[in-house]
Order: C-alpha cells, then sequence, then structure tokens
C-alpha cells in the first residue's frame, strides 16, 4: 500500500513538472514570435553577416532612391543639393539627370556645380516645379521616380537649351532667319521641327525628344537646303568664293558634286561651324565674310584636301603616285616647295590660295627631267605618323585648358564641351580635323582604330558613350566634364573601361 501511494506521489510530481516547463516554454515561443512579428513590422534594416550586402532603399516622399555607399558609411542626404554642394549622393543625381538626356554623359562626381545646377532647373521646367536648380524633396522625389520623362521640349517653352537647338535647325534650314533663333519654342520652331521629322522619317509630333535630338547633331541628319546632287546659280556662287579662299580644286560648275561636298567641309571646319558639307545659311553667311579664314594646307595634316592636291602634283610630276596617301608628309611639303619655284611663287612648302589657284590651272609648269620625286613619304598612309615630340605638345595645349568652363556646344577658345575641346586641341597642334560630336567619332576611320582599351597611349582621343576626351600619361586623360563642369586632368577610373567604345590614335 505505502510502494503504492509513494509511486502516485512520483506520477503526480512528474505531471506537475511537466505542465510547468509546458507552460515556461510557451511563453518562450509565443515571446519569441511576438519579437519576430514586431522585428519584421519594424526593422528598417536587417542585421547582416560578415558576407552579406547591406542594400537600403531611402525615400523621399515615398519615391525609391538608391543608396550611394553601404549603410555603415553611408552619409544622409541633405534635405536640399545646391550648387557648390559635395556630397556622395550627387554622383547619383548626376547618372539619373544623363540617363535621362539633362546632362551630357561623362563620369559622375560628387560636386554640385553649375552644369548639374542648370540641368536640374531644366528638369524641373519639364515637370512644373519652380525652377531653383536645387534638388530638394520634390524635385528629388521626381526625378528618381518611374514615371520621369526623357528631356523634350515643345511649344511655350524657352531657355538657352531651346536656343541652341534653334540654332541648330537653323543651320539645316528648316529655320529660314537667324532672327527666329529667339530661345522661345513657337509655332515657328515647331513647324520647323515638324519639318525635320517628316523629312526624316521621325514620328511628327513637333517636339524635340530623344530622337530628334540625336538626328539633330547626326550625320544622317537631312537639311532643307542645298545638298549633294544639286545643280544651280547659287551652288556656282558658293563654289566660286571657296575656290577664291582655297578650299576648291576643281572648277566651278554649279553642280553640288564630292569636290564641293569636301570643300564645303574642309571650310566649315576651319571656320568654326557645325560640319556637315551643307550649303546651309550659316555657312553662306560665313562665305561672305570679309574675315572668313582661307584654306592652307601644310606639313602633318591629312584628308581628302590633301588627297587631292597630292593628285595634282603627280599629275604634274612633283609626286610619285605611291604617295597619293591623303597625308602631308615632309616628301609632299619638299614636292610643294619646288612647285613653288618653278611655278614663281614663295617656296613655304604650304598650299595656300595662289598654290592651289596655280595646281588647278593648266597653266602650271611641270616638273622638269632632271627632278626625281622621292618614292617613300615618312608618315604617309600611317594614320599620321610624326614625331613622338608631338604627343607631349597635344597633351600640353590640352592640359593649358584646364579649368575653362563646360558649356554645351562650345569650341573654345575659352569654353569648351568633350568633342569641341577635343576639336580646338587638335586644330592647335596643327591636325586639321573638322568638328564631330562623340558619336561622330566613333566610326572616324580616318586615324588607326584601338579597339583594345589596354592599348590606349598618352595622346590618342579616347571615345565612350557620349563622352570623349586625351588619353594623358599615367592612365590619366584631359577632356571637358559636364560634371565637373570645367576641363579636367585627371584619372582615367573604372568609368572610363566600363563606358570604353574606341581610340583613336592621331600620333604614332
Amino acid at each position: 500500500m505505502f510502494n503504492i501511494i509513494k509511486t502516485q506521489k512520483r506520477t503526480v510530481l512528474f505531471l506537475a513538472a511537466a505542465v510547468l516547463f509546458a507552460a515556461v516554454y510557451g511563453i518562450f515561443v509565443y515571446n519569441q514570435a511576438e519579437t519576430s512579428s514586431q522585428f519584421e513590422q519594424k526593422a528598417e534594416t536587417v542585421i547582416p553577416d560578415e558576407n552579406s550586402q547591406v542594400i537600403k532603399l531611402e525615400t523621399v516622399n515615398e519615391a525609391v532612391l538608391p543608396a550611394t555607399e553601404s549603410e555603415a558609411q553611408e552619409e544622409p542626404v541633405p534635405d536640399n543639393l545646391k550648387e557648390g554642394s559635395e556630397h556622395p549622393f550627387v554622383a547619383k543625381l548626376q547618372e539619373r539627370l544623363m540617363e535621362l538626356g539633362f546632362m551630357e554623359n561623362d563620369e559622375p562626381t560628387l560636386f554640385y556645380g553649375s552644369v548639374t545646377a542648370n540641368a536640374i532647373r531644366i528638369y524641373q521646367r519639364q515637370n512644373n516645379i519652380v525652377q531653383d536648380g536645387i534638388a530638394g524633396p520634390e524635385t528629388l522625389a521626381s526625378l528618381f521616380s518611374q514615371e520621369a520623362k526623357y528631356y523634350a521640349v515643345s511649344l511655350g517653352i524657352s531657355g538657352d537649351d531651346v536656343k541652341q537647338i534653334q540654332n541648330r535647325l537653323y543651320e539645316l534650314g528648316y529655320l529660314a532667319k537667324e532672327e527666329e533663333v529667339t530661345g522661345e519654342f513657337n509655332e515657328t520652331t515647331e513647324k520647323a521641327v515638324m519639318k525635320l521629322q517628316e523629312l526624316n522619317q521621325l514620328s511628327i509630333d513637333g517636339k524635340v525628344g530623344r530622337k530628334t535630338i540625336r538626328l539633330l547633331y547626326s550625320e544622317e541628319v537631312k537639311p532643307d537646303y542645298l545638298a549633294y546632287g544639286e545643280k544651280n546659280e547659287v551652288v556656282l556662287s558658293a563654289q566660286k568664293r571657296l575656290k577664291s579662299l582655297g578650299y576648291l580644286t576643281t572648277v566651278p560648275d554649279g553642280n553640288y558634286g564630292k569636290d564641293t561636298v569636301t570643300a564645303v567641309k574642309q571650310f566649315q571646319s576651319r571656320n568654326d561651324l557645325v560640319v556637315d558639307g551643307y550649303l546651309g545659311p550659316s555657312t553662306r553667311i560665313a562665305l561672305e565674310q570679309e574675315e572668313a579664314t582661307p584654306n592652307g594646307v601644310m606639313l602633318r595634316e591629312q584628308g581628302e584636301s590633301v588627297k587631292r592636291i597630292q593628285e595634282l602634283l603627280n599629275k604634274y610630276g612633283y609626286l610619285s603616285s605611291s604617295n597619293v596617301t591623303g597625308y602631308f608628309g615632309e616628301v609632299t611639303e619638299q614636292s610643294v616647295k619646288r612647285f613653288q619655284k618653278d611655278n614663281g611663287l614663295k617656296a613655304d612648302g604650304s598650299v595656300g590660295v595662289q598654290t592651289l589657284s596655280l595646281l588647278t590651272a593648266d597653266k602650271s609648269v611641270k616638273a622638269g627631267k632632271d627632278f626625281r620625286p622621292a618614292v617613300v613619304d615618312a608618315g604617309s598612309g600611317g594614320g599620321g605618323k610624326t614625331v613622338n615630340g608631338n604627343v607631349k605638345a597635344f597633351i600640353d595645349i590640352a592640359a593649358s585648358k584646364v579649368g575653362s568652363k563646360y558649356v554645351w556646344g562650345s569650341k573654345g577658345p575659352n569654353s569648351f564641351d568633350c568633342s569641341g575641346f577635343v576639336y580646338w586641341s587638335l586644330n592647335q597642334i596643327g591636325v586639321r580635323q573638322s568638328y564631330l560630336t562623340s558619336s561622330g567619332w566613333r566610326n572616324m576611320g580616318k586615324y588607326k582604330r584601338i579597339s583594345n582599351y589596354d592599348d590606349i597611349k598618352p595622346g590618342d582621343i579616347v571615345v565612350g558613350k557620349g563622352h570623349m576626351g586625351i588619353a594623358a600619361e599615367s592612365q590619366k586623360v584631359i577632356d571637358a566634364s559636364s560634371s565637373n563642369g570645367k576641363v579636367v586632368y585627371r584619372q582615367r577610373t573604372a568609368w572610363w573601361r566600363n563606358n570604353f567604345i574606341v581610340a583613336w590614335r592621331i600620333f604614332e
């Protein structure tokens, strides 16, 4: 009996202990679940282990903004970013502005300069936000929203960017008068844009958006005026003027042929015009100016004009056919000097108006039997070979403009955009290169092509997506930077590698 009672007591104690343990365990589980639920509801970030990557989304008025650093290193984004500010988030801001077409593509920086502020103003204008150039909560929320739209201008909008577009429309013949370049997008401008879109087979809406803005500065754009294949008195008049300035190497006949296109491009290049080969209003006006820059071809220049001169020298026996390469080397220079001497001109070796006039005339004195033209012109055919000292001189000239203001569409001498800076620097060193946008440099073909980024050398022209610069020593580059708002001399970072398209070697 005693043993039975003893056994029953042990059983009761065991059951009581089990009940107590279950109750305690239940409370513990409940508290853990509640804590976990509260954590899931309230926590903004998850504490990572050493192999995890923190991803934090910041918001401005519920619009998601990308973080610029990991959470542990991140600086809070100021409520208002404005001109003169410096902050890691500015790089993300610039990237977004470039993505939407409000800034020229470039390596982003931490500095909020005048170019960034102006881009913000244009974005604000497009989105009916107060145009103060400050990236505040409303502007940031709009800019980083999924509904943010690409740059566009249309009827009723005004600004310097509109004026630049009108200038190009005028150059292409879609605006008839220079007085119509006002900076105000009026009905006349809208009609001009619609005609541009119609002739170039774009959707006709009268707005200048992504496709239209790219077309305006492409080599494929069709103008609304005199072009290749036409024949009339206006062409004849222009040819006569081109001939007198030393650009045209054939007899004027009123026919807008290949030689005329080459002459027009050469004239545009040397007179700071957009080089498109068309006789638009700006080109015709510049042709008639007394101060129009005449042609002059000299040592180390290259192109179709040089080739035509060499063909004429060959015709008169001053140059061998093997040297008709399009490159003006030392042998070509010596041939020009001999031609000038035999024809009673000053023998300076450069082809100016007088020399070109005699070269294209039937009365030129041919080379005597005692003259033996050289067979090989050092540097010819190799994409512009010259002594290495020219690389240093080229870089020095480019570096002399460090700090100059960045202005979209400007070609110097005191302000530049990226392609205008390359254009100015090349011409200062004596390379007569016509003006091209960065997209035009993608398929240049005139110089030695460098397809491998690691093969870039100092003096090469480096072309990226929407941007370009001049390679310098120690993996550096000199370029007119929109994100910095000026010409800079900086290290070529991973951005240049990631955006690399091609490089061109001007000097060997």
